[in-house]
């Protein structure tokens, strides 16, 4: 387990060719295979929020291929906004409707 100094949360909101694409799972698998904690889900005007909260060299990661999503997927624009880590919250990573 990192230390809690290492750890820390994001909101990001993805726009562009994002539903229907596979995006959530793919997002889950990623985040699933890095252990990180959070969910993703479709928003009504066709974006993706995704929150995601864990160590930050991995959350890093995740970051990154947000930017990029699944080849089906074209990412137009991503915002980030860091948000504190919170144990209470920590969990496995899911899909919301």
């Amino acid at each position: 387990m990192s230390p809690v100094s290492d750890l820390s949360a994001f909101r990001a909101v993805i726009s562009g060719r994002v539903t229907g694409v596979g995006f959530r799972y793919e997002a889950l698998h990623f985040a699933t295979a890095r252990s990180l904690g959070g969910w993703a889900r479709n928003l009504d005007d066709g974006r993706l929020e995704v929150f995601a909260e864990g160590p930050d060299h991995l959350l890093s990661e995740f970051r990154e291929w947000l930017r990029v999503g699944p080849p089906a997927a074209r990412v137009d624009a991503v915002e980030f906004n860091q948000v504190p880590w919170d144990q209470s919250r920590a969990g496995a990573f899911t899909i919301r409707p």
